[in-house]
């Protein structure tokens, strides 16, 4: 059987995921028992020792303020439950920016979505980081995301494959992302984009299933 290029394949695994982001509209439907949200923050609190952007930012998820509710997805795209707060927001203005994400691509990735405009392919002087552990057994780690295709199909920034082993795991991405919006070609854009970085003050947080 022919195999899918990359381009359809996040097509399909987007597709897939937009049919959840519902959740930005409201709360989220769930049994309150399925994760216990103040343990899974101290957890990845502890993961973070010794690292202290990581540390920040779960400092700044823990004084966010109550976090509850839970969602069982299945891959190949698993949304975070709690989407991040930036300085640009999802509007252009500081406020919700967008959702971490878990796909099934090619292997198991961390990733990001969201946000106004579209994702730079250029991030340089950017660092967006996932924080996670696995609950089932034990592994923590973290993971920059720089993986990006420059097309319309590719709405994500990702990681490389992650081998966290199965389970379930909790996970925070946190940290700068350039953005770009089209414009008039000019001296001050000569390619024909605006440029803004954006610095998430709250990370996306949520629990996803390998």
């Amino acid at each position: 059987m022919p195999r899918l290029s990359l381009t359809r394949r996040l097509a399909i695994a987007f597709a897939a995921s937009a049919v959840l982001t519902a959740m930005f509209a409201g709360n989220v439907d769930a049994d309150p028992g399925t994760v216990d949200w103040g343990i899974a923050v101290q957890k990845l609190r502890s993961a973070a020792a010794g690292n202290p952007a990581a540390e920040q930012a779960m400092d700044q998820l823990s004084a966010s303020g109550p976090i509850a509710g839970a969602r069982e997805l299945a891959l190949p795209a698993q949304p975070f439950q709690f989407p991040a707060q930036s300085d640009i927001g999802r509007a252009g203005s500081p406020g919700v920016y967008g959702s971490g994400i878990a796909l099934g691509l090619d292997g198991f990735q961390f990733g990001f979505f969201g946000g106004p405009g579209t994702i730079s392919p250029n991030q340089t002087g950017a660092k967006l980081e996932a924080l996670w552990i696995n609950l089932s057994n034990g592994r923590s780690g973290t993971a920059v995301l720089t993986e990006h295709n420059d097309v319309p199909a590719d709405t994500t920034i990702r990681t490389r494959p992650v081998d966290t082993g199965a389970g379930m795991i909790v996970a925070a991405v946190y940290g700068t992302l350039w953005h770009r919006w089209p414009v008039a070609v000019s001296d001050a854009n000569p390619d024909g984009y605006a440029y803004k970085l954006a610095t998430i003050s709250v990370p996306s947080f949520g629990t996803v299933y390998n």
